[in-house]
């Protein structure tokens, strides 16, 4: 049995979302400026602009955006780990609380969603949890702005529906999204299951590192495919004109219904924001 105590969780929950939302990824720089060296014009100073502005937010630790989105957390936890001193979810939305107290970021949860009373401290966050064999606990952390979460969309198609037809709707949303969902993006894909987990299993899929594929070889080359095109579109960075569109394509997939294939295309900005916990 494997002990972790809330405090511990409330901790390491707090320093991720600070860190999240002021230090980019690695491989999402390393992305950002591969693309401003194939690109020109007014893409190649959109891109400049980007980097120098994550730059300073990783040297002042303040948010690369001022969006410091709705915290989306995704819980591992082995089934030989005993979570002590308190409640899981309770010692995740402690350190979300903290966090964006401490880190001066941006509250943007409101309590009821017609009502638009805010919390006051961006809980609670949203959370799903999956009980897995072993004693590790993995908590990963996903701060979401709503500019790229209000474009993406979810589709049932029928079962015989055809690769062509799916990748048209994954396209079709990345245009319709436009400038609104800051593009250089990230398209997370989630193919099967039903409805609601079709667009966890596409939100996982922002934690994939830009440069893996998906460990089938069909949705590997559908990834390279949807990427060709969604680049070849001309949407570019910021939607403003450009080559670079998307850093990655990542499909996440799941068994699903005989008689149904949910399609889910969430999008994700130019500073997809991730941390992964382990205890």
């Amino acid at each position: 049995m494997h002990n972790v105590d809330v405090k511990t969780i409330s901790y390491e929950v707090r320093r991720s979302c600070i860190e999240a939302n002021c230090v980019i990824r690695p491989d999402i720089l390393n992305a950002m400026k591969k693309a401003k060296s194939i690109e020109t014009g007014l893409a190649n100073s959109i891109l400049e602009e980007l980097i120098q502005n994550s730059i300073i937010a990783q040297k002042e630790m303040m948010p690369i955006c001022q969006d410091t989105g709705v915290t989306c957390v995704f819980v591992e936890m082995g089934d030989n780990v005993h979570i002590t001193g308190g409640n899981l979810n309770d010692a995740i939305n402690e350190g979300v609380r903290q966090a964006y107290k401490d880190g001066f970021l941006r509250k943007s949860i409101v309590e009821d969603p017609l009502f638009r009373k805010n919390t006051r401290d961006n809980t609670p966050a949203i959370i799903h949890t999956d009980i897995v064999k072993g004693t590790d606990l993995k908590i990963m952390i996903m701060p979401k702005g709503a500019g790229s979460e209000n474009m993406s969309r979810i589709k049932n198609f029928s079962p015989n529906a055809t690769t062509e037809s799916i990748e048209d709707f994954i396209i079709e949303t990345v245009i319709t999204g436009g400038a609104n969902a800051c593009p250089p993006l990230i398209v997370g894909v989630g193919i099967g299951g039903n409805m609601d987990y079709a667009m966890v299993l596409a939100k996982k899929a922002f934690f994939r590192e830009i440069g893996s594929k998906n460990k089938k070889p069909p949705y590997a080359e559908l990834e390279k495919v949807l990427l060709d095109k969604i680049n070849k579109t001309g949407l570019g960075p910021q939607g403003l004109g450009g080559k670079t569109t998307a850093f990655a394509v990542h499909i996440e997939t799941h068994p699903c219904h005989i008689a149904s294939l949910p399609v889910a295309v969430n999008l994700s900005c130019h500073v997809t924001r991730t941390r992964t916990i382990n205890l």
